[in-house]
């Protein structure tokens, strides 16, 4: 896999710096993380990833796949599912920011099988053992209007006191120039959409407005595309609507380990639950950022066939 510099530097979102690696910006630290985990790990045929860019819905979709690869082992329904007592990112681990964090070259070959993991990685920089094996990808994207919104806040909640808060004009202007962490949004986005469609049958390409407007399809589509399917007595049990309140978002909110608990030690976990939903960019986009924004998506996704909703709910 071609390497590229990561020399060019940037004021960051909620770090002083932010450099590029492979076209992407990310903070120093993550791309030494990102380097052990392209030339170390091997994926197995039956790893399932889950990626994203940050703040597109990734906690829901985790414990979703969670709930659903492991009802039979955890049935949604029961008093003691781990997802009453961990929060997802932790079930579901991100390569970049737990398993290459404190060692260049884990072990995770010890892990149980089917291995679940997930990555803010671009498919571009994906190591040649993900992209090269059967196993299965599930990448889910939002509106950049809602997902800049999201991140904005987000990044404004972690921001050291050492750094001031950015205001929703300036990191608007660096995420629509694409210059925030793991942007621009535009390369991520299009390159599993593009990939998803030259192997459908190893991306699985979702959008959090999709997921919202019709949870119990796409749920269905989720575990047929993992291989474990519902069958029809799973259906008529009930299974599907108890998964689905498991990880609602009301559900996982009122628990008490999101509402204490830490992200490797340094996220809150109630940071990652803020209101779950779709068209809360009109409560503050202006005039101005509504036309720049638009203007940079047609001009980015125009003829790839990738549109999004902004319907509000």
């Amino acid at each position: 896999m071609q390497r590229t510099s990561f020399s060019s530097r940037k004021k960051g979102c909620g770090h002083r710096y932010i450099y590029r690696y492979q076209d992407i910006w990310y903070i120093p630290t993550r791309i030494q993380n990102i380097v052990s985990f392209q030339k170390h790990f091997q994926a197995k045929d039956s790893d399932i990833i889950i990626a994203s860019l940050p703040k597109s819905g990734t906690t829901w979709l985790k414990a979703l796949t969670f709930a659903i690869l492991n009802r039979k082992c955890f049935p949604p329904s029961q008093n003691n599912h781990p997802l009453l007592s961990s929060n997802p990112h932790e079930l579901v681990p991100i390569f970049e920011y737990n398993h290459y964090v404190y060692n260049q070259i884990p072990d995770l070959s010890i892990l149980p099988e089917p291995r679940l993991f997930s990555t803010h990685v671009p498919f571009h920089s994906l190591p040649d053992s993900i992209t090269k094996s059967k196993c299965k990808i599930i990448y889910i994207c939002r509106n950049p209007f809602d997902n800049f919104i999201s991140f904005w806040l987000f990044v404004n909640k972690i921001v050291p006191p050492s750094l001031p808060k950015l205001s929703c004009e300036e990191a608007f202007e660096r995420y629509s120039n694409g210059i925030n962490e793991c942007g621009p949004f535009w390369i991520h986005m299009l390159g599993y959409w593009r990939a998803s469609k030259e192997t459908q049958n190893k991306i699985l390409f979702l959008r959090y407005e999709d997921l919202k407007g019709d949870i119990n399809f796409y749920l269905k589509r989720v575990a047929e595309f993992i291989d474990c399917p519902f069958n029809s007595e799973e259906q008529s049990n009930g299974v599907i609507e108890n998964i689905i309140e498991l990880c609602s978002f009301e559900k996982l909110t009122e628990l008490e380990v999101n509402k204490t608990g830490k992200f490797i030690q340094k996220f809150e976990n109630k940071d990652f639950f803020r209101k779950g939903v779709v068209g809360d960019w009109v409560n503050h986009f202006s005039p101005w950022m509504i036309e720049k924004l638009s203007k940079v998506m047609e001009e980015k996704f125009g003829g790839s066939g990738l549109s999004f909703q902004y319907n509000i709910t």
